[in-house]
């Protein structure tokens, strides 16, 4: 599986490259879908027989269809239950998170967590958490080991704490959170179709952790602490902040989800 999301893609670097509608957004969901053929032509090399991808930007309508390589199939659309982690709970025997970025309060080319500026931290039983820190954590439920990471430095940096044997595809270096030097398509592709394919060894689904787990999450404003703690379960721990219990990660994934939307929900012209 292919869990693709567009901020870490090659040559990404500012809002309107990841923004729907947008003519720069017109022109990266090209490179994105490029670097999303690239890992299926590896891990096909690798010999994966079935490639499922999951759209897991914004929209989650990124990647051009007409152009994906024919051995995969994809997930496309909004309002799936797992997210960008949706098929997850199929059956499959590894996941390359591809286009991934930093997480929220950390350096990198458009790190954020879920909300694209008005989470400024995110703590996932005590450990400052990223996207990718929170998907692997659903993955390991399900016993499905991250093959393979892609993004920016910073990116692949973090991965290297959360999931110690992926492999990781640097696909540009970041300059700070809106600029990057970046690799041309050409170079990136080879680089992740020989990671990929070179990932698959370590494909296989192991012994399934469902633990308990506890989310922090930190807002920039106190009045989305506010409007996130009306959720049963989650609690205001602050004036910014708020956390909440759940007895599985898939529980916990599912209300993050909500407290975002609720967040989002309340946000209020340019004063957030």
């Amino acid at each position: 599986m292919i869990s693709a999301d567009m901020e870490g893609a090659t040559g990404v670097t500012w809002t309107d490259d990841v923004v729907p509608g947008t003519e720069q957004w017109q022109r990266f969901r090209r490179l994105l879908t490029g670097d999303v053929n690239a890992v299926i032509a590896g891990l096909a090399e690798g010999g994966a027989t079935d490639i499922l991808v999951n759209e897991a930007h914004s929209s989650q309508r990124n990647v051009l269809l007409e152009d994906l390589d024919p051995r995969a199939r994809m997930i496309t659309g909004r309002h799936k239950p797992l997210s960008m982690m949706e098929g997850i709970d199929t059956g499959v025997d590894g996941v390359v998170f591809l286009g991934y970025h930093a997480g929220a309060g950390c350096d990198g080319v458009l790190s954020h967590t879920y909300l694209p500026n008005q989470i400024t931290g995110v703590w996932l039983d005590g450990v400052p958490a990223s996207e990718g820190r929170l998907n692997a954590a659903l993955a390991a439920e399900y016993g499905v080991p991250v093959l393979l990471v892609s993004g920016d430095d910073k990116t692949c940096d973090d991965a290297h704490d959360y999931a110690p044997d992926a492999a990781t595809v640097a696909v540009k270096e970041c300059v700070s959170r809106y600029a990057a030097i970046c690799l041309p398509p050409s170079r990136t592709a080879a680089d992740l179709t020989a990671a990929a394919t070179e990932s698959m060894r370590r494909a296989g689904r192991g012994t399934p952790i469902t633990t308990p787990h506890h989310i922090d999450v930190e807002f920039d404003a106190s009045h989305l602490a506010q409007a996130a703690a009306v959720i049963p379960t989650v609690e205001q721990t602050g004036v910014r902040t708020v956390g909440f219990d759940a007895d599985t990660m898939t529980d916990a994934m599912k209300a993050f989800k909500i407290v975002t939307a609720i967040a989002d929900g309340a946000v209020q012209g340019k004063y957030g």
